[in-house]
């Protein structure tokens, strides 16, 4: 009886997100990028700095990820296929979000590496909301890939890569906010009242 409650109960929690690993990550983007739009204009370090930063950080948790899953498994909770899905995509959507930030210290353009990252973000996003059939998450994907069409083509409208690089940090930051924030308060607010219809009381 405990597996097969255990087994329910995973189940329904896969079926929700509590979008507070959306909230942690789109801040950290938006973070980065705003801090990034300021130190192009205050000069406090080169370009590329909290980026560089960043992509150490994120190369860390997937080293860490890929750890815990082949040394540290854990044999006490019931896996499903959601939770193997969502498992394998995050080890990929780090993987290639370090091939990125490699590539672009490797000589691709920075401008262009960004909007290939918003379209990654994009991609993850769709995938989350359809297996967790969210569509806030399932427009915001659209809506993510809408914004690095759009800075694909931001030399169209700047004069200088300095002007380049800062609408891309714009619209990277836009990306983290509709992709990530938005949808991820959206689903914290739904997982929060779902609980307190199935525990009115907080037992």
């Amino acid at each position: 009886m405990q597996i097969i409650q255990q087994m329910i109960l995973t189940a329904k929690q896969e079926q929700r997100d509590d979008g507070k690993g959306w909230i942690l990550w789109g801040w950290l983007l938006f973070s980065t990028s705003v801090i990034t739009i300021a130190n192009l204009q205050y000069h406090w370090f080169y370009n590329y700095f909290f980026w560089n930063a960043f992509g150490i950080i994120s190369i860390a948790v997937l080293l860490y990820s890929i750890i815990r899953h082949f040394l540290f498994k854990k044999n006490a909770r019931v896996k499903t296929y959601t939770g193997e899905l969502f498992e394998k995509l995050n080890i990929g959507f780090f993987i290639s979000l370090s091939f990125i930030i490699l590539s672009m210290n490797l000589g691709v353009n920075p401008d262009n590496g960004f909007a290939l990252l918003i379209s990654l973000y994009g991609f993850w996003i769709l995938i989350y909301g359809t297996a967790l059939n969210f569509k806030p998450s399932i427009i915001a994907a659209y809506v993510t890939w809408a914004i690095g069409f759009v800075a694909l083509f931001t030399h169209k409208f700047t004069e200088s890569p300095h002007d380049q690089f800062q609408w891309i940090m714009i619209f990277h930051a836009l990306a983290a906010l509709c992709g990530y924030i938005i949808p991820g308060h959206i689903a914290n607010n739904e997982f929060k009242k779902i609980n307190r219809k199935v525990n009115p009381i907080g037992v």
